[in-house]
């Protein structure tokens, strides 16, 4: 009982430890997220201000924020080779609408290579 008990704890304290570590990569994530959503975002009826939570200098520019840290998620398989690569994933907002972004990254050690990158809105079609 005793060693199920210590088990248990010790497993538990190593998972909260990783999950606690932030990824390398994880500021540029954000850094990225911006730019993509304004891309996303932009035409010639609507744009969005400047900066995140910032007020615009355009009186027509439109609100939006992000997610503070990047959270990391299952790698995905390299398209070529036996490879994979990390996946983060950040969280923009505007007005009522929710966006999830997730940047590619290859599995270099000491560099943010980035291979790839998406956008999706978070909502029902139907």
């Amino acid at each position: 009982m005793r060693l199920s008990l210590s088990l248990s704890i010790l497993i538990m304290s190593v998972a909260t430890a990783a999950a606690a570590q932030t990824h390398p990569c994880e500021g540029d994530a954000i850094l990225r997220a911006g730019p993509l959503l304004k891309l996303h975002w932009n035409d010639a009826a609507s744009v969005l201000a400047d900066a995140p939570d910032a007020p615009s200098e355009n009186g027509d520019a439109q609100a939006w924020s992000l997610d503070t840290a990047a959270a990391v998620v299952a790698p995905v398989r390299a398209l070529a080779g036996d490879g994979s690569f990390d996946v983060l994933e950040v969280n923009g907002y505007v007005y009522r609408a929710t966006y999830r972004m997730r940047f590619v990254y290859a599995q270099i050690p000491d560099e943010c290579v980035l291979m790839g990158q998406e956008i999706l809105e978070m909502a029902d079609p139907y």
